[in-house]
């Protein structure tokens, strides 16, 4: 028989967690919309200098070369910031699931 203490406690430990739970998603959330907005501003500096540097160049030759060398730049970069933006949104879910976890190892047998 579950005394009322036993139910308190579980009802402390479930809200203890949650309260962990979101403190860590929030920090989760905060790093994932500053990768962001740091690789946006990166991005549009980076136009804004092709841009000046585009309208500096006197042959057609090296504007083919500028814009070159702009496209590969920024696709090297948007592939990088992808990974680390799509790395800390599989934290996130990690973190979000890690709460249910120890729920359902509370339910189900341990595996022999």
């Amino acid at each position: 028989m579950v005394n009322v203490e036993e139910i308190q406690q579980y009802g402390k430990e479930q809200f203890d967690t949650a309260v962990a739970s979101a403190s860590s998603v929030q920090k989760s959330y905060q790093a994932i919309a500053t990768a962001v907005g740091d690789y946006t501003k990166k991005s549009f500096e980076d136009g804004n200098a092709f841009v000046e540097k585009l309208s500096a160049v006197k042959s057609f030759d090296k504007a083919i070369e500028l814009q070159t060398e702009y496209a590969k730049s920024a696709y090297e970069t948007f592939v990088a910031e992808s990974q680390k933006i799509a790395g800390l949104y599989s934290d996130l879910a990690k973190q979000s699931f890690k709460p249910l976890e120890g729920i359902a190892a509370k339910f189900v047998p341990a595996a022999r």
